[in-house]
Formats: structure tokens, sequence, C-alpha cells
């Protein structure tokens, strides 16, 4: 056996025992999130790739049939395709791409995919890509076109990576050396036939992958966690203040003498608004449109009971079949009531609209009342029912946004979109 031999044997199995420590320490996790389930098939198809690249080191100077050579070599252009879709759908799954950009990606990735492996497939008849002469594996001038599925697909990942902003640079670093390094290789890989340059670069842009992206995302994941608590626990305060309380309390009690079964009424729905507020503390979990609306609905009837006439609300749902995080509609309801329309002495209208996107379920919050600027409030202060919070839980609970646009003395609409 040459030096070649070696190389490319240690390389394979070297990689073979890395990636199955590393497949074998995620298939022990409990609760593994999406883009780990993905990571997980992109290791054990790359230990299958490593191992039977070693397979073949081993035996191709007993089996040198051009038959079999091109059997085998067709088998890796199109495990390269494959490892290459692998690590695409790792860096989706990853990443909050925006739906639009990450469709057209999607689109044209699959659409290469197909006919690159179509032409893998062709060139067993017609050998544009290589062929196999007296038992030996030949290249044809062409065969860096077969490399052009994994170049668009290092090529668009890297783009889609550069154009993301929630990735901070240590989950972008890696994801780049990946983009590069393979690239690389690729190309040098032509001018040093015979070692398996791409399987170095490969095995080390996956390590780098592994360890720097896995500790990352867990790190994150605790700081959302925190972050989502102490929103909850902000927003929850903000709302259930002694003053809503109390004039809440005070309502009812006139009503009692007044109109017996319209106080009980009132109670009730005061006793669930407290419920779900204290039940939205320890929720990890996302809640049914129609729950938030029925909690958006109980809070409009106890303000009603205090402001009558000053206050009205209208709904228009067309669209109810979606989950969102609890507490991310109401807090904006009561904000456009309480800082919007009741600061006008004649009051005013809220309006509450859902409805789909092509790749959307929307909810909007109108008011009439007076307005802001969104450029110089500080959203993250009790004036605004911590607007912001409520922005963060949308975002990282759910692949989701929440625009303002509002002017002084014209009013406010918030428009939130959840993504399919």
């Amino acid at each position: 056996m040459g030096p070649n031999y070696v190389f490319n044997a240690t390389v394979c199995l070297t990689g073979v025992v890395i990636l199955l420590i590393h497949s074998a320490n995620l298939l022990l996790k409990k609760d593994r999130r999406k883009d780990e389930n993905v990571l997980l098939l992109f290791l054990l198809f790359t230990v299958f790739h490593f191992a039977l690249y070693f397979i073949y080191t081993m035996i191709k100077s007993s089996y040198t049939s051009n038959s079999f050579i091109i059997a085998f070599y067709t088998a890796f252009y199109i495990m390269n395709n494959f490892e290459a879709l692998l690590f695409y759908l790792y860096l989706i799954s990853y990443t909050d791409v925006q739906p639009k950009l990450g469709n057209i990606f999607n689109q044209l990735n699959a659409t290469f995919f197909v006919l690159f492996i179509l032409s893998d497939i062709l060139n067993v008849f017609f050998h544009f890509y290589f062929t196999a002469v007296e038992g030996a594996y030949q290249r044809m001038p062409t065969m860096i076109i077969a490399q052009g599925y994994q170049f668009f697909t290092l090529a668009s990942s890297f783009i889609l990576v550069l154009s993301n902003d929630h990735l901070v640079f240590r989950e972008k670093f890696p994801f780049f050396l990946y983009c590069i390094l393979p690239t690389l290789s690729i190309v040098a890989q032509i001018f040093m036939p015979g070692y398996a340059i791409a399987y170095t670069t490969l095995l080390a842009s996956i390590e780098i992958l592994f360890l720097f992206l896995n500790v990352e995302k867990n790190i994150k994941i605790s700081d959302d966690e925190r972050q989502i608590k102490d929103a909850r626990i902000r927003i929850m305060t903000s709302q259930i203040q002694p003053h809503f309380i109390y004039n809440t309390l005070s309502a009812i009690s006139t009503l009692i003498d007044i109109n017996p079964s319209e106080a009980q009424k009132a109670l009730d729905e005061f006793t669930s608004y407290l419920r779900m507020n204290f039940s939205t503390l320890t929720e990890t979990k996302l809640v049914p449109f129609d729950d938030e609306l029925k909690h958006i609905k109980t809070y409009v009837n106890l303000e009603k009971l205090r402001f009558r006439n000053r206050l009205e609300v209208e709904y228009d749902i067309k669209e109810h079949n979606f989950s969102l995080p609890p507490l991310s509609i109401q807090p904006l309801v009561e904000n456009a009531i309480k800082h919007g329309i009741l600061k006008k002495i004649e009051g005013g209208k809220v309006i509450l609209k859902s409805y789909q996107e092509e790749d959307a379920n929307v909810v909007e919050v109108i008011d009439d009342g007076v307005g802001f600027d969104p450029e110089s409030a500080e959203l993250k202060t009790n004036k605004h029912i911590g607007l912001k919070n409520v922005a963060s839980r949308i975002s990282t609970m759910i692949h989701g946004e929440m625009n303002i646009y509002s002017k002084p003395n014209e009013g406010t609409r918030i428009v939130v979109k959840f993504y399919r």
C-alpha cells in the first residue's frame, strides 16, 4: 500500500470513530431539538460515507474491473450530493431563515439536487464525468461539473448565513468554514488525485460545526428560556396591577345591588382572567388562537364594565386554525385600550383582525387612540406594557415577528406574523 492508501484509511477510520461518538451523544440525549435530529441524520450518513470509502480503499487493489470502479465512484458522487443536501437541511433547521428567501433557495436546491443525481446516474452510461480504463479510475475534463450541486449548496448556504441577523458571529463562523473548506478541497482534489483531501476537510468542518454550534445553541436556549420567564413575569405583573384589581372589584361591587346576575357573570370573567395570567407563568407550550381570543374577550368585557361607551372593540376574525405563545396578543389589546383610546376623553375603538397570508397567519391590533412615535418611545417600560418583551417571546417561542406602525394623534397599528 502506498502513502495515499494509509492516509485515506486513517482519515476514514478517524472520521468514523469521532462521528460515532457524536452520534451516540445525540442519540442518548432526551428531548432532542429539531435541528439536533437533522444533525444526527447528517452525522450517521457521514459515518456510512466514511466507512464505505474505507472499505473501498482496502479492497480497490483486488477488484479492478471497470464496472466495479464505475459503480463505486458513482455511489461516492451521489453520496457527496446527499452530504451537501443534509448539511443544507441542518442549516435551515438551525437558523431562522426568512420564509420568502428560504423558499426560493429550497426550490432551487431541490431542483439542482434532482438534476445532479440524474446526471450521476447517466454518467454510468455516457461517462461525461469519469470512466474506468483497464481497472483504473479516469477523470474527464468535465469532472468539475459533477461537483456543481455541492458548489451551489455551499454558496447558497453561505449567502443565507451571511444575511441572517439572528446568528451571532460564533455561529456564523463554523458555517462559513464548512462552506469554504470543502469548496477549496474540491478544487485541491483535482491537483492531488489519490488523496482524500475532501474527506479530511469534511471531517474538520463537521467537528467545528458540532463543537461550536451545539454549545452555542444550548447557551442561547438557556438565555432564551430565562428571558421568556422574565418576560412572562413582567407582562403578568404589568397586567395584574393593584389599581386594575381594585377598579374591577369596585365595578363588580356596584353591580351587585343593581344587577346581581351581571355581577356574577363579571366575577366569573375576572376569575378566569386571573387564572389565565397566573397559569402563563409556567406555560412553555403554544396555545390555540381561540384560547387567546377567549382571554382577550374576557379582558375586554371587564374593561367595558368600567368604561362603557368610551370603549368599542370590533372583532374581524377570518383565521382561527393556528397556535401562538400564550398572552402574546392580549397585552397588545390591553396596550391599545389603556395607552391608546382611553387617553382620549371621548374614548375610541379597537379592531382585532386575524387572517391568512401565503406564508403566515397574521394578527392585527388597530386603535384610533392618541398614538406615539415608535422610534423615540421606550417600548420596554410599563407605559407600553412591555411591547419589546412581547416581540421577544413571539420571536423566541415561535417563528414570528411584530411590527408597530403609529403616529401621535393618529392611532396605532400592530401587525404580528406567525410564519408557517
